[in-house]
């Protein structure tokens, strides 16, 4: 059977029952399924495929940092952190949005998560924006913006599904023989690369924010900065800044993996919700664990089914005909860069994070391995281009998250976002042309 047959019958049942209206775990499951039986095969090869991908030891950090940033929203650890970064504010024209992408910053060392982050942050920056005189739709479209920041400061939970995905990857045996063996991805040297292109994404905002504020007129407050406020702040807060410390100090530093980091971020969450802030109710406790709940298993079901779809890319050597493909229109790697980052951009106005990490690794990292390009770095430029499809319309989660909360028309609230999301895309761009920045954390602590 030609390559072209089985692309045809995977991918064309997929798209179809996409426009169908079908969800993305139904469409990649009942896709594999076809192809399954189109390739004579046991079906029940699916099932084994499903058990393997969903019991690997670095998969139960999915669930465990889900439940952390739920509960550090509950326990009013969030909270403090909003307040602190909202105390740096000050005279600055733009200070109080410039806080809140300093929030979500600090917000995404914990949860991992970008509709997670709009949420947590949202809730208090915007109102507090709104009450500085900040029109409402650009107070919610640079929260909403900035929320994608949370999954590229680590802990992030898709370079957790990245890691996961790259496992096991069949390269093309050439790219083998002329850049050395492929490496397994270290997700514990995925977080650590990741830290400065999140600073890069977050310096690029913040640079924006400040010309649209002074476009707009919105000022920083008259009074100055006052060192009383940002002591208190500080005292007030100073549970919630050692939570990040403790989450990446353990990893970075090799006390912990990544998945025994998330148990730990939990039992510090519990301890310092109950006993310190003693915010943390059981109503709190048992609505944290059926959010958790409900979101890690519609993303395992899509992992499964995802990682069915990969596996049939890989043993029918699709990855290597697209790297053929794209190697034909040219060898320029900045170009190639071009290509690919345009791509995720238009997969991320269209597809969940998690469930295009899964299907686009197989295909698109043997293609950046033939080029010579670091996986750990490409994984990065990945997850910052998917980053953007959260602020971006049509799917954009963190603006329909940003439009509730703000209630402002989700058609103003895109407009006021789109500035941002070509910012971060120059960001990305920059990220992946100078892959030291991605690369210099590993190489200074080791990894």
């Amino acid at each position: 059977m030609s390559e072209a047959s089985i692309v045809m019958v995977l991918f064309g049942s997929f798209l179809a029952l996409l426009m169908l209206g079908a969800p993305v775990m139904v469409s990649l499951g009942v896709a594999a399924l076809a192809s399954f039986f189109y390739l004579d095969e046991n079906p029940i090869k699916l099932v084994q495929i499903a058990f393997n991908s969903v019991g690997s030891f670095p998969l139960m950090a999915l669930p465990a940092f889900i439940l952390a940033g739920a509960l550090m929203e509950a326990s009013g650890i969030s909270k403090r952190l909003v307040t602190l970064a909202e105390s740096f504010a000050g005279p600055v024209t733009g200070g109080m949005s410039a806080a809140a992408i300093l929030a979500c910053m600090f917000f995404g060392a914990i949860s991992g998560s970008g509709p997670a982050t709009t949420a947590a942050v949202g809730m208090l920056m915007i109102p507090a924006m709104v009450n500085r005189g900040y029109d409402k739709g650009y107070a919610a479209a640079v929260t909403a913006s900035s929320g994608g920041l949370g999954i590229v400061i680590p802990p992030s939970i898709p370079m957790v599904i990245f890691g996961i995905s790259a496992l096991g990857l069949v390269v093309p045996l050439d790219a083998i023989a002329q850049h050395g063996e492929f490496q397994s991805i270290s997700i514990p040297k995925m977080f650590i690369a990741g830290f400065l292109p999140g600073v890069v994404m977050s310096v690029g905002l913040m640079t924006l924010n400040y010309i649209q504020c002074r476009r707009y007129g919105f000022k920083g407050s008259g009074e100055g900065w006052s060192v009383a406020i940002i002591g208190k702040a500080a005292r007030n807060g100073i549970w919630s800044i050692l939570a990040p410390l403790v989450i990446l100090g353990g990893i970075y530093s090799g006390f912990f993996t990544p998945t025994e980091s998330a148990i730990v971020a939990i039992f510090y969450t519990l301890f310092i919700g109950v006993f310190v802030h003693k915010e943390l109710k059981l109503k709190d406790l048992i609505h944290s664990l059926e959010t958790t709940t409900w979101l890690s298993g519609r993303v395992l079901l899509i992992l499964f089914t995802a990682t069915a779809f990969g596996r049939i890319l890989v043993e029918n050597q699709i990855p290597a005909i697209v790297a053929d493909s794209m190697l034909s229109l040219t060898d320029n790697l900045y170009l190639i860069w071009l290509l690919i980052i345009a791509f995720l951009l238009f997969v991320g106005m269209f597809m969940e994070t998690l469930a295009a990490i899964m299907i686009l690794t197989p295909v698109l990292l043997p293609v950046a391995y033939t080029l010579g390009i670091d996986p750990v770095h490409f994984g990065i430029v990945m997850v910052c281009s998917l980053s953007i499809g959260f602020s971006t319309p049509p799917l954009g989660e963190n603006l329909f998250v940003a439009s509730g909360i703000s209630d402002t028309p989700l058609e103003e609230v895109t407009a006021k976002a789109l500035p941002f999301a070509f910012v971060s895309t120059i960001a990305v761009i920059i990220i992946a042309y100078v892959p030291q920045i991605a690369l210099l954390l590993p190489e200074l602590l080791g990894y």
